[in-house]
């Protein structure tokens, strides 16, 4: 029986290429593995990414989206290099470490209303209330446990804010990187130490809206990255106070802004830039914060109207955007001493004055509502006015 030969060429050509393949995967693998030591905390967080609720245009609800941040998004390194004094400036530092400089991002204008208070339930639990009004847009809920010293939180973001409008539903992998930026931009959220806090839109009359933008020789912060660190850093509204003493803060978004902290304790405070010698309010440069306590009471409010006494000294009553909203929170929380039965006796509050009960011919919408415990440390987020719909209201709390 005659055995077949295997010529030398074709046993040499063989041996060539199962090197050559072999290369190649030991080339596959290392780039897999350089992607995964660079990305790995990216790709974790983008595969955390779910949708909770799709868009329905007929009703003006955005999408809905879930996502777990891994890692520390490198926010220490952002304050540890003096923050930013701009959106340009907070892209950059963002494309940069985040998108390892591969996607650009954009931070939008907003125009945005907005209602939220502080109350007490019967058993002593500590609530903050909020409402975030502006029109039609997607949101997304997002968990963060940084470690490092640092408190993990939930919180809401606009993904407006970071470049995805209600057209482009993100769905592919790439589409998705854009939302890595998420714990950059909070709205509004809870620490796993009871700290909440919220963002409003403040207006200095006739629609006018200067932002506020400190030029001393303090590091920088800009809105929601001053959120950001109250989050991650602060445990009672003192300490939140104390850490933003430390920066010059520049509104985001071409528009100016005030905001609302509370703690566990019962301790509330709505922060205020105001001018001290500017009696028009028109040079952000010359602003200072003003911090106005709720020492006394058992509950705040705030919505878009400035709370600062005399601030608007001379103006006519049409010229205080959100203090027809402001007088109705104050009465019902007056008339009740500050405490209410439950969380969903806050969320009723919080829907009379939504949108569509307080101004339904407008063309703007309450996007979500949530009810923080700060006692507890948990949350009830509602959709867009879906009171009371089971589809449309999700269970939150820092750290899961």
């Amino acid at each position: 029986m005659n055995e077949k030969q295997v010529s030398p060429v074709r046993s040499g050509g063989l041996r060539i290429l199962k090197i050559v393949l072999a290369a190649l995967l030991a080339l596959v693998l290392v780039c897999v593995i350089a992607v995964f030591a660079v990305w790995n905390n990216e790709l974790f967080t983008l595969m955390s990414i779910k949708q909770l609720n799709g868009p329905d245009d007929a009703n003006q609800d955005g999408a809905v989206y879930e996502m777990t941040v891994s890692g520390g998004y490198y926010f220490d390194e952002f304050l540890e290099q003096g923050g930013a004094s701009t959106d340009s400036e907070l892209i950059a530092y963002i494309t940069q470490h985040i998108t390892k400089g591969i996607i650009p991002m954009d931070i939008g204008e907003s125009d945005i209303g907005c209602s939220s208070f502080t109350a007490a339930t019967p058993d002593g639990d500590r609530l903050f209330g909020r409402n975030y009004d502006f029109s039609g847009t997607n949101t997304c809920i997002v968990y963060t446990n940084p470690g490092n010293g640092r408190h993990a939180s939930v919180s809401t973001i606009d993904l407006q804010f970071i470049g995805i409008d209600q057209d482009s539903v993100p769905q592919g992998l790439m589409d998705k990187v854009l939302m890595l930026a998420a714990p950059y931009v909070p709205l509004d959220g809870v620490n796993d130490a009871g700290l909440a806090c919220g963002i409003y839109m403040s207006f200095q009359g006739e629609d006018a809206s200067v932002p506020t933008d400190q030029q001393t020789d303090k590091p920088d912060l800009t809105s929601t990255t001053m959120l950001r660190m109250v989050l991650d850093y602060a445990s009672t509204v003192e300490e939140a106070v104390e850490l933003i003493s430390q920066y010059d803060l520049h509104d985001s978004a071409n528009s100016s802004f005030h905001y609302m902290v509370a703690d566990a304790t019962g301790r509330s405070a709505v922060l205020e830039w105001v001018a001290a010698t500017d009696s028009t309010d028109s040079d952000g440069t010359k602003r200072e914060l003003s911090v106005l306590w709720s020492d006394g009471a058992s509950w705040q409010a705030v919505t878009n109207y400035i709370l600062t006494p005399g601030y608007y000294d001379g103006e006519p009553e049409n010229a205080m955007n959100g203090l027809d909203r402001y007088e109705h929170l104050t009465a019902a929380l007056e008339e009740a001493n500050g405490v209410l039965a439950d969380g969903d006796a806050a969320m009723e509050l919080l829907s009379q004055v939504g949108r569509r009960s307080w101004k339904p011919e407008g063309s703007t919408v309450t996007v979500h509502s949530v009810v923080y415990n700060l006692t507890d440390r948990t949350a009830v987020w509602v959709g867009n006015e879906h009171y009371g719909e089971q589809s449309y209201t999700y269970q939150l709390a820092p750290g899961n």
